[in-house]
């Protein structure tokens, strides 16, 4: 778990990213291993995946992230925040007249956890990877809630991100692994 102000840092991070790209910058302009750390600290310095999520006026506007990483999390961050802004294939890049009308939404997440029966999967609480041959698809628990599904209409919808047929999970060479994530809000950490 995240300190609040680890929190507001890893959303300036974000958003901080996001806008040089509007400056022709670009998220980052050194290879990962070698840009400095310039002032992070604490949990932000541990390595793990995250996703950056972009929502504008409630609909859904950009999400991309890494499952798992080795570079610190406020790197990653910043990675995907700008990759979410201007590389999600499902939208036209970010305009500069909507970077003040995103919300930005970050999901830390935990490591993925193979389970073989589907009754260890909690909706609300875990996050989803369907993997079966060269297929692969994500959910965020996040998803599963929002949307008000089951369990099983999950695992539906995370073969279908998969590019599979929605009931593809049951085959018995699917892949199936749960991972938890922290979310954080801007709305909830400006509220803080």
């Amino acid at each position: 778990m995240l300190t609040a102000e680890e929190k507001r840092e890893l959303l300036r991070t974000a958003r901080e990213s996001i806008a040089s790209g509007f400056q022709g910058g670009r998220a980052s302009s050194l290879p990962p291993h070698h840009e400095p750390s310039c002032g992070y600290a604490g949990a932000l310095l541990n390595p793990g995946g995250a996703f950056v999520t972009l929502h504008l006026k409630g609909k859904l506007r950009g999400c991309i992230g890494h499952i798992e990483s080795v570079d610190p999390v406020w790197r990653v961050v910043k990675d995907v925040a700008a990759k979410s802004a201007f590389h999600d294939p499902r939208f036209p890049p970010l305009r500069a007249e909507e970077l003040k009308q995103i919300d930005v939404e970050i999901s830390l997440l935990s490591p993925l956890a193979e389970i073989r029966d589907i009754g260890e999967i909690e909706v609300g609480v875990h996050g989803l990877l369907l993997e079966l041959g060269n297929h692969r698809g994500l959910l965020l628990p996040q998803v599963a809630t929002e949307h008000g599904w089951t369990r099983e209409e999950f695992l539906d919808h995370t073969a279908w991100k998969a590019g599979l047929k929605p009931e593809a999970w049951k085959d018995p060479r699917a892949s199936i692994h749960i991972f938890t994530a922290e979310i954080i809000e801007e709305s909830h950490v400006a509220a803080q």
